[in-house]
């Protein structure tokens, strides 16, 4: 189809479904390929190109005194047939410069509209890429055609199928769709974009594929069973299928054969719009398709110029205006002059060039509503007309290129400088404009096959997906109006595993998509608080998990309470050993005067009770929650109250040991060194020393809180690290030696008389004082947290009750019980037992 101009643009459509070629041999006459089975659609895309190149004509603003022309090919399908047409396109081209003059009568094709496949568009693109000549496909969606070091000449005003692709993954993120088939055919657009989806959908992370087939491109029974069985047991609700619809229809007779219904397609470009799959045999099946679909744009004026189709019988129908006068035998089932031989004996009619174009079927040729490839075909002409314009618009030795742009003097690199840098706006309101790789800016509608109650099929678009300003991809459904071929008239659930909740954590199964996973509980003093966590996040330090394992909380402290039953009883007996002294105190007071008491060094019987008294109250330090002054006061209180009291019965053992010695005769003499100011003196500097190691210890390494978190993981256990373990044996050693020392000396007075059998009560007590002691450091050791500290009290307690009862017990009992025994008299006596 050609139309004259002072320049001329190219076309290559697809007019015819099937071609054939009657010989290749070298041997015979090369023929022109035989083409069949004509496509009004893209008849109409075609006569959109004439429509857009007319009206560009008419445009006083656009290539004003510039008359465009065209000439358009069919590709039958077929990509020799496709190369050929183009390398016709081109043919003029031997000098790289084109020169208008009377006589010339093949005006330059600077550009090229075409073609409508990848694999006839990648072999097309790749000769005229050598020579710069600009070729805007209108449908070519492959990706690979944005390689500009292959193809540096290539444009479209489609989307490419990388784009297309994002725009699926957008969907299944939507709906949550997280385990999907993939089916793709084997040419160059299915394998391209099947390979861009798997990539994009790898990077995304969040869905996996539970298979990917390759379609048969012929109607193969075996393998279509095997691929239509594989989507049958298959867990994945959701296939993406990426094909022509040739390929779709003979999968869809298998679909229908295995009677596979429950599937959410989600349909690309190429087939989403095919009325061919639009039927009520398979709406069963595809019924609910999601499918992405050409910008939908609005041409106005082409339905009146369509309505103006005429074959021009002026033209041999072989060449100027063949396309017009097949697409007029094929509406109105007639034949040109001379008809095929027996045509007319059949009954067919001759065409007269005069039938009514208005007896055209509607949806074939005349149903302009859903114009899509068209607009397509519409913004490459005007793509290609302002960069001419452009180009022309140019003042000389001011432009990219050396030597005047002119009319009479145009190359097609030149244009493609030009082309680069269009951008315009459409009537319809879309940016038309090309990126470094050539492809326009992305944008497709998202359409629904809707089955209505009365049987009858709407395709309708419920939402568009486009590339925003931001250079972020941006969806927008209209759920509301999406119909959904489920009982639930719901969408599907499609995921390989469930959703881990809070609390657990993601944990693959061995072999299989990483979409496929068990959920595993959060480990103790871990947490997940969203779902589907990759890993549990450790709590902080004085935090633990909750009981789901979903949020952390603080962990439980731990330390002898005041308020637990440990602490109480601790206390009470504590502060009962206390109330005890004081009353033998009061007691001794009261009796001062009595033998018993005055024979047992009364100084030192007042002495020693204070240090029990301290002995006792220095044990609730160890009680109640740490702090700075309670830790360094409990050992240093603990350890010079000790050391008060043992001294004091080491003295006292002493003493006794003197009156022993000093009641021989001639010993007198040596109770001078035993004296009042003595005793106090000894019990003084004994004191001072443990004093003088606690000063020292709390001045080097002072003991602090501690919080510890090695004895329970979910508890905080606050202690008083002792600061210096050294410090804390030096303090314990000076107790255990002068306790020993004690023990020793009491030992060896045990059998004096018994008007002096304090000897055996020191013994006693001091045996019981070192029992307690020897068996505390492994209790004190072996006990974790609270329970070290309980120890240690306990210790305190029962030395200290130990000490009080074997010292003053039994001097109480004879005061308060026996008072027939506190005489002289009695004491004296070696009959009294006491």
């Amino acid at each position: 189809m050609y139309q004259s101009g002072d320049l001329i643009l190219g076309g290559i459509f697809k007019l015819h479904f099937f071609s054939s070629f009657p010989d290749l041999s070298f041997t015979s006459q090369p023929q022109q390929p035989i083409c069949y089975g004509f496509d009004v659609r893209s008849f109409r895309q075609a006569q959109t190109m004439a429509f857009a190149i007319d009206e560009i004509n008419r445009n006083p603003s656009l290539l004003p005194n510039v008359t465009l022309g065209y000439s358009m090919y069919d590709n039958c399908m077929n990509v020799g047939v496709g190369f050929r047409a183009a390398l016709s396109l081109a043919n003029g081209q031997e000098k790289q410069v084109y020169t208008l003059n009377e006589t010339c009568t093949t005006p330059p094709i600077l550009g090229i509209v075409g073609d409508s496949s990848s694999t006839r568009t990648i072999a097309i693109s790749t000769v005229l890429g050598l020579y710069r000549v600009p070729l805007v496909s209108y449908f070519a969606t492959c990706s690979c055609l944005s390689d500009r070091q292959k193809f540096p000449s290539f444009f479209r005003t489609i989307p490419s199928d990388s784009f297309q692709v994002r725009a699926m993954i957008q969907i299944m993120k939507h709906f949550g769709w997280t385990w999907a088939g993939l089916l793709y055919s084997g040419d160059d657009y299915g394998v391209h974009a099947a390979r861009s989806f798997q990539s994009d959908l790898g990077l995304a992370a969040e869905s996996c594929l539970a298979y990917t087939e390759v379609l048969p491109w012929d109607n193969d029974p075996v393998e279509l069973r095997r691929i239509v069985n594989i989507l049958r047991t298959s867990t994945a609700r959701v296939v993406v299928a990426f094909s022509p619809k040739s390929y779709m229809i003979n999968l869809m007779e298998e679909v229908v054969r295995q009677n596979v219904t429950g599937l959410q397609w989600i349909a690309s470009e190429a087939w989403t719009s095919a009325a061919v799959l639009q039927t009520n045999d398979l709406m069963p099946y595809l019924g609910g398709t999601l499918g992405i679909a050409i910008r939908r744009g609005e041409i106005p004026g082409l339905k009146t110029f369509l309505m103006k189709t005429q074959p021009d019988l002026t033209y041999n129908t072989t060449f100027g205006n063949s396309m017009v006068s097949q697409f007029w035998e094929h509406a109105f089932q007639c034949k040109f002059s001379p008809p095929p031989e027996g045509w007319l004996e059949a009954g067919g009619a001759l065409c007269t060039g005069q039938e009514a174009i208005e007896n055209v079927e509607e949806d074939e040729f005349m149903d302009v509503s859903d114009l899509r490839p068209e607009y397509n075909v519409y913004k490459a002409v005007y793509a290609l007309a302002h960069a001419l314009d452009d180009m022309l618009q140019c003042e000389p030795g001011r432009g990219p290129f050396s030597g005047d742009t002119h009319l009479r003097r145009l190359e097609p690199w030149q244009l493609m400088y030009y082309l680069e840098k269009v951008n315009f706006t459409t009537s319809f309101g879309d940016q038309v404009s090309f990126d470094e790789n050539g492809d326009a800016l992305p944008i497709y509608d998202i359409m629904n096959w809707a089955w209505l109650p009365d049987g009858s099929i709407k395709l309708h678009s419920v939402g568009e997906v486009k590339r925003s300003s931001s250079n972020h991809d941006e969806l927008t459904l209209d759920e509301d109006i999406i119909f959904w071929n489920f009982p639930s008239k719901q969408p599907p659930r499609s995921v390989c595993s469930e959703s881990c909740p809070p609390g657990t954590r993601r944990a693959l199964k061995k072999g299989e998509p990483e979409c496929c996973y068990d959920c595993v509980p959060c480990s103790e003093g871990k947490i997940s608080n969203m779902n589907d966590s990759m890993e549990c996040t450790r709590c902080p330090e004085d935090f633990w998990s909750s009981p789901q394992r979903d949020y952390c909380v603080p962990k439980t402290t731990e330390f002898l309470s005041y308020h637990e039953p440990l602490g109480i009883c601790l206390t009470t007996t504590s502060l009962l050993g206390t109330f005890i002294c004081l009353v033998v105190l009061g007691i001794f007071i009261y009796h001062r005067s009595t033998p018993i008491v005055r024979a047992n060094n009364s100084e030192l019987s007042f002495q020693l009770l204070l240090s029990l008294k301290f002995c006792f109250l220095c044990s609730l330090l160890f009680i109640g929650r740490p702090r700075t002054w309670t830790c360094q006061l409990r050992h240093a209180a603990f350890g010079i109250s000790f050391v008060f009291c043992v001294s004091c019965i080491l003295v006292k053992t002493v003493v006794v040991l003197a009156v022993f010695k000093a009641s021989k005769p001639g010993a007198e003499a040596s109770l001078k060194w035993f004296g009042a100011a003595q005793q106090r003196g000894t019990v003084l500097v004994l004191t001072s020393v443990q004093a003088a190691i606690c000063t020292v210890w709390l001045v080097s390494a002072s003991p602090t809180p501690h919080k510890n978190t090695q004895y329970h993981s979910d508890k905080i256990v606050y202690e008083c690290a002792i600061g210096s373990t050294v410090g804390f044996g030096i303090l314990l050693g000076y107790i255990g030696f002068l306790a020993i020392l004690s023990f020793l000396l009491a030992f060896l007075a045990r059998n004096l008389p018994d008007s002096f059998n304090e000897a055996k009560l020191i013994t006693f007590s001091m045996l019981i004082f070192c029992a307690v002691w020897v068996a505390f450091v492994p209790a004190y050791i072996s006990s974790p947290g609270k329970y070290a500290d309980a120890v240690e009290v306990f210790a305190i307690l029962a030395s200290s009750y130990g000490l009080l009862v074997a010292l003053f017990g039994p001097k109480c009992y004879i005061i308060l019980l026996r008072p027939e025994r506190n005489t002289k008299k009695a004491i004296m006596s070696r009959d009294i037992r006491s």
